[in-house]
This record gives C-alpha cells, sequence and structure tokens, in this order.
C-alpha cells in the first residue's frame, strides 16, 4: 500500500504499518489510561506512569497480532505460498497472499494457525498473571504486571473472535475448508458466505435492540466481507484454464518516450485508452496511463514529455500465463493492465477491462 511504511522483515516477509494504525494506536493507549482495573490502569499515578503503561499494552497488544499474521503466513509458506508482506492497519492485520491454498486440509490448518495462535498467547499469559503474579502481593499490587492479564484476555478475545465461522474472519475459511470437502470450490464458498451473511444479521440485530452501535459495524464488516470473498472466487475460478495468450490484445498500441503530455492527452482522447506502453523502438521503457498525467500541472503539459512521467517497472506476464493468475496481479497491485512478453519482446497487452469482459461473456 502506498500509505503504509515498512519496519522491517520477518521470515523474509516485509512488515508494513498503514497509516490507520499510527491513527488507532494512541486511541488504544488512551482506552487503556481512562479504564479501571482489570481493563486499564485508570488511577495509576503519576500520570507519565499510567500512560506509559497504556502505550506499552497497545504495542504489546499489536505485536500479539503480528504474531497472530506470522502463524498465518508461516503455515502458508510451508505449503508454497508466496507472502508479499504483512501490514499492521486500523482492524488488526493483513498477511498479502499470493494465493489461498485450495486443498481443503491446507486451508483450515494456514486459516487456524493464527487463533490458535492468539489462543495460546492468552492462555499463557493468564496463566502467569493467576500463578505467579497474582498470589504475590509484590507483584500483583505493582500495576505494570497488569499488562499480562490485559494481554491476556485480549488475545482469547482476539482468537476467538476470528474462529467466528463468518468471511473475512478465519473461521469462515475453516467453514469453507469443511465444505470444500463434500462440494465444489465455489459451491463451498458461497454455503460458508451465506453463514457469514446470516451471522453479520443477526449480530446487527443484536446490536441494535442492545443498542450497542459496535455490533452493526462489525457486521457491516463482516457482511460485506463475506460478500468480496464470494465474488473474488467466483471470478477466480471462472478464468482458470484461461490463457492470457487467448484474450490479450495483440495488436499493441504504444507512444513515444519523445512525446509531449499534451499530445498524449491528444492520443488518449483519440484512442479512447487511458494506459499504453512506451516503446524505442523494439524496446520496453515503461508504460504510461491517465493517473500519471493528473500528476502534471497544466502549465507544464506542453513542455513535460512522456518519459518524464511514465513509470518504468512495467508489470509483465507470459502469454501462457493463468488470466485468474493475472487477475489477483491486477487487483493486489491496484493497476490497469499488464503487458504480456515472451522472450524479451512484447506481444500483447491485457487489461483489467479486458478480465472483466471475459468474466461477463463467461458467468452467461
Amino acid at each position: 500500500m502506498k500509505s503504509s511504511v515498512k519496519i522491517g522483515s520477518v521470515m523474509g516477509i516485509p512488515i508494513r504499518l498503514h497509516i490507520t494504525f499510527l491513527l488507532i494506536l494512541p486511541i488504544f493507549a488512551y482506552v487503556f489510561a481512562i479504564n479501571p482495573q482489570p481493563f486499564g490502569f485508570e488511577g495509576v499515578e503519576p500520570p507519565i506512569t499510567r500512560y506509559s503503561l497504556s502505550v506499552l499494552t497497545a504495542i504489546l497488544l499489536f505485536a500479539s497480532i503480528l504474531l497472530h499474521e506470522l502463524a498465518h503466513s508461516y503455515m502458508a509458506m510451508r505449503y508454497g505460498v508466496k507472502i508479499e508482506s504483512i501490514t499492521l492497519f486500523l482492524f488488526g492485520g493483513v498477511s498479502a497472499m499470493e494465493e489461498m491454498p485450495r486443498k481443503p486440509g491446507q486451508e483450515a490448518k494456514m486459516a487456524s494457525a493464527g487463533p490458535l495462535t492468539s489462543l495460546v498467547i492468552g492462555f499463557a499469559c493468564l496463566l502467569i498473571y493467576g500463578n505467579v503474579i497474582s498470589p504475590n502481593p509484590a507483584l500483583s499490587q505493582n500495576p505494570a504486571y497488569l499488562t499480562i492479564w490485559i494481554l491476556g484476555a485480549m488475545n482469547l478475545v482476539l482468537g476467538i473472535f476470528n474462529l467466528l465461522p463468518a468471511f473475512p474472519m478465519d473461521g469462515g475459511r475453516v467453514l469453507r475448508s469443511f465444505y470444500a470437502r463434500r462440494m465444489s470450490y465455489v459451491k463451498a464458498t458461497q454455503s460458508a458466505a451465506a453463514v457469514g451473511k446470516f451471522f453479520a444479521i443477526l449480530m446487527a440485530i443484536f446490536g441494535i435492540l442492545v443498542g450497542n452501535l459496535w455490533f452493526p459495524l462489525i457486521a457491516l464488516f463482516i457482511y460485506v466481507g463475506a460478500s468480496e470473498e464470494e465474488r473474488s472466487t467466483r471470478a477466480e475460478v471462472t478464468l482458470e484454464n484461461i490463457l492470457v495468450k487467448d484474450i490479450m490484445t495483440r495488436n499493441v498500441v504504444s507512444v513515444s518516450p519523445s512525446l509531449s503530455v499534451e499530445d498524449l492527452i491528444k492520443f488518449m482522447f483519440e484512442k479512447r485508452h487511458m494506459g499504453y506502453p512506451v516503446m524505442e523502438g523494439d524496446s520496453l521503457k515503461g508504460i504510461v496511463t491517465f493517473t500519471d498525467i493528473q500528476r502534471i500541472p497544466y502549465i507544464e503539459r506542453p513542455v513535460a514529455q512522456v518519459s518524464d512521467i511514465m513509470t518504468r517497472d512495467v508489470i509483465s506476464v507470459p502469454p501462457d500465463a493463468q488470466a485468474s493468475d493475472v487477475l489477483r496481479l491486477v487487483s493486489s497491485k491496484n493497476i490497469g493492465r499488464v503487458m504480456v512478453i515472451d522472450n524479451g519482446a512484447v506481444v500483447g497487452i491485457l487489461s483489467r477491462t479486458d478480465l472483466v469482459r471475459i468474466l461477463r461473456l463467461r458467468s452467461e
């Protein structure tokens, strides 16, 4: 994500912090500071100690979430799945995986690894607090050790919540793996998504009845997540066994790197495409889109050239690649098109629009 920053790597996986994480971290710290014991540090003096412990607890909580995601990633890597990154953001953590294991047993193990890790951390913290800290007055009266109890309770909640049988929680994937042993992958996804949507509706009704707005908000998150999982799975399966070379555009229209941005705009209106490869002879130099043009002020467009605004790091695929793999690629990279290159030569281009058109035709 462009709005995230890399802070390091674990097991070769880039760890990133999203901008929303930087917003939610102080909120969590403040909540811990104003809540009474044993759920917070209200009354701890001096204030610097109270807020320091609150910040520490918030950081350790998100470190637990990172361990949760690393457990998913480790299990996925054992099955040959590439993990592009792990990002901590507003709602927790997300592992960006190249693909989801299709074998029911593999998906179940990968999905359950995260919640089980959270439950282990939770039970371990509570056992330490209950058997070591609580019986010892010298330790139990020290508010610093309360952090262990809070981490234990929060990790138990995290583990149980993620085991709910609803997408996008891990329990939804475990449920799909159960269904996939008895039916096709698409039908298994539809069945698991239906359970998730039903669960979300019940949660929303409960929240309205008790007057708690958090439940409807979480229910909306679950409902949308289930719908998106169902849609994306259906799209990927629909595009399976379709090769890029069968649906790509072979007559590639390109532009010169020396073309002015102003002339490029006229060219786009004429050809009615929003992106073009930049070619110099038979050599691919980059790719330029309407988004690149928008970053150039109007007054500079007559003198600025395509070479000044083009993207030089071109994402490409071979002609024998699966269309379903390209769909995941353009979705994860948030790009509109990929170049098709065979033995170093540009042989075609495949856009997001082409993929959507094929999806519509196949669904018909």
